[in-house]
């Protein structure tokens, strides 16, 4: 169950989960929203083309990068539909993304809460407030469909 109503970046981000679940992609999106405004989506992309790094939190990271032409991007929030991995979360700190929403936690793959805890390291470039379970359950929904479909094949 949600712990509150679902804000329109979130809904962003699910949404590019949808379509990455629709491309044969493991469902997870993400969006980065500056001045209260997504300015960059992107679903998980890693089999086509083959990129280890396609995660959806650095391709979004990328495309907001260009857009505001700075690698940092401090005054950004970022929203992602599941708990960023060991990799993700070093790009974020690197970002200097300000506030980092996820909707399901990743106790297998996740470095936030579970893990590496990438921003609990001493050696930690930034730490972003982190917020999560907004948007849980139909997250995870989509997760546990996209790999009950993948099982039936």
């Amino acid at each position: 169950m949600t712990k509150w109503p679902i804000p329109a970046p979130m809904q962003a981000a699910l949404d590019a989960a949808r379509a990455a679940g629709k491309a044969d992609e493991v469902p997870i999106g993400a969006v980065v929203v500056h001045g209260g405004k997504v300015i960059a989506a992107a679903g998980n992309q890693t089999r086509n083309p083959p990129d280890p790094t396609g995660h959806a939190e650095i391709l979004a990271l990328r495309k907001a990068a260009q857009i505001l032409g700075d690698e940092r991007l401090s005054s950004c929030d970022l929203y992602v539909t599941l708990e960023p991995c060991a990799m993700c979360a070093g790009a974020i700190a690197h970002a200097r993304i300000g506030k980092l929403y996820y909707a399901a936690s990743d106790p297998k793959g996740g470095g936030v809460e579970h893990g590496a805890c990438v921003f609990a390291h001493p050696q930690a470039l930034h730490r972003p407030e982190v917020y999560s379970g907004m948007g849980e359950a139909e997250a995870v929904q989509l997760l546990k469909d996209f790999f009950i479909e993948k099982r039936r094949k």
